[in-house]
């Protein structure tokens, strides 16, 4: 068989209608373009392709049923109906655990400043026993002397 007899190759076959409609590669493109520039056979093939292309344009085209046409916007509808449900649903579980995360925040909060404010309020009985130590040591012996009128007489007395 000669150069101008060479046939197409399956796959140059496979990729005549993408090189008739100019979507092949430039390699592709160039090694398709070099055999039907060298083979009567390959530009043959082509122009059955073309021809046989013509002729399904002769056809006629069918139309879509009401029907078809009726369920294909109902189902998607529902498809988008379905995303916009999906995406109702996470914005609500996102707002319900913001107010969740604020809520918590202010109860920290609140707690926290509660504590620091009993802290500083509230007397604490311990230091105060420590601000007074020595009246806590000696709280048995002022317990016997009863009352001031015994210190005041000591205190006046000059041997004190």
């Amino acid at each position: 068989m000669g150069p101008d007899q060479q046939r197409l190759t399956p796959d140059e076959r496979s990729n005549l209608v993408a090189f008739i409609d100019g979507e092949l590669g430039e390699a592709e493109t160039q090694a398709i373009s070099t055999k039907l520039a060298h083979s009567v056979t390959a530009r043959r093939e082509l122009d059955a392709l073309k021809r046989s292309w013509e002729l399904l344009d002769h056809l006629p085209k069918p139309v879509a049923s009401e029907a078809l046409a009726t369920r294909t916007l109902t189902t998607v509808r529902s498809l988008v109906s379905k995303d916009e449900r999906l995406f109702e649903g996470a914005n609500a579980f996102i707002r319900r655990a913001l107010r969740v995360a604020a809520w918590s925040t202010v109860l920290v909060v609140a707690f926290a400043v509660g504590l620091i404010l009993t802290r500083w309020a509230w007397p604490n009985p311990t230091d105060r026993l420590a601000r007074r130590l020595s009246i806590a040591e000696h709280v048995d012996e002022y317990q016997t002397v009863g009352s001031f009128e015994l210190l005041e007489l000591l205190e006046k007395s000059p041997s004190f």
